[in-house]
């Protein structure tokens, strides 16, 4: 596998211009390269190259070092990939989506471009299956940046360790702080702890123990943290927690029913989360106005 040495000079493309897509891309953005944003939905690309434009001026004044770069979107998946060094997969957590995508990826993109799954759920093993130039995929799990920087990153069971070695040298040019998954873990690592906690809460919602309120308030006052699970869970997208859990389930049997039942009652009522104007609370903006849009993780 050969590094593409020469990556400050070539572009990094992300596919998919939801919230965490766009984020990625804004991270990215900071040594002042070009990224380009590739959506099927064009609205939501050209959301997403502001969103870009507009965080960078807000987080450069706790960031002073970083260098403004250029965000485009491209509507031609071939066009956002050429000459890409890296290409982010952010789409929807769908397993069949992720595969078909990149067998396109392999085909579209250098033969040098590191190809990587945003996956928060899916090991990248999974999306890669029969694919020929494995040795330069893998995960690489971001949280939310700019604010959640961390970014775990596990091989597919053939990614070249000098892939891995790069990555974990460089990410932290763009602000990122990445962590290696030693070895394969659905979930990875902070999700897979994370997981448990979602599904605790849920569970004690839905016992009628407690709710969702006060299970925020309880976890936030404890912890000393500024968003409890119930909060959170609203933020990324209630389908998308539940699309997550489904995945754990298909694993792990064993798993307790209840807490997806309950995601199941909110989705089929419309409440989504932030993204819908409502989902476990209902003091967000209505859809129109809220301004990251529409998740696709």
């Amino acid at each position: 596998m050969t590094i593409p040495s020469d990556y400050l000079d070539r572009p990094v493309a992300v596919v998919g211009a939801g919230t965490l897509g766009r984020r990625i891309a804004l991270m990215f953005a900071t040594r002042g390269g070009l990224v380009r944003i590739h959506d099927l939905d064009a609205k939501q690309g050209a959301a997403a190259v502001d969103f870009v434009d507009r965080q960078f001026d807000e987080a450069r004044q706790s960031h002073p070092e970083w260098m403004r770069g250029r965000a485009e979107y491209a509507a031609d998946l071939a066009d956002a990939v050429d000459g890409a060094w890296l290409v982010v997969e952010s789409i929807p957590e769908r397993l069949d989506l992720k595969q078909a995508l990149f067998a396109r990826l392999e085909a579209a993109a250098p033969p040098d471009a590191i190809l990587a799954s945003n996956s928060s759920s899916y090991a990248s093993r999974l999306i890669v299956a029969g694919l020929s130039t494995t040795q330069r995929m893998l995960n690489t799990h971001f949280t939310h940046p700019p604010i959640g920087i961390t970014v775990e990153v596990m091989s597919c069971g053939e990614t070249s360790p000098r892939v891995l070695d790069f990555l974990m040298t460089i990410l932290p040019d763009y602000g990122l702080r990445p962590f290696l998954v030693h070895r394969e873990s659905t979930g990875f690592i902070f999700n897979r702890i994370w997981a448990a906690i979602k599904r605790e809460s849920l569970a004690v919602v839905a016992e009628g123990v407690s709710t969702p309120a006060d299970v925020d308030e309880i976890f936030r006052l404890e912890l000393g943290v500024d968003m409890g699970p119930f909060r959170a869970m609203d933020e990324v997208g209630l389908d998308v927690v539940y699309d997550i859990e489904q995945h754990y389930a298909e694993e792990n049997p064993h798993l307790p029913t209840e807490p997806r039942k309950l995601l199941r009652r909110y989705i089929d009522s419309g409440k989504l989360g932030v993204k819908s104007g409502a989902g476990f609370y209902s003091d967000y903006p209505p859809p129109e106005t809220v301004v990251e849009g529409r998740d696709s993780k």
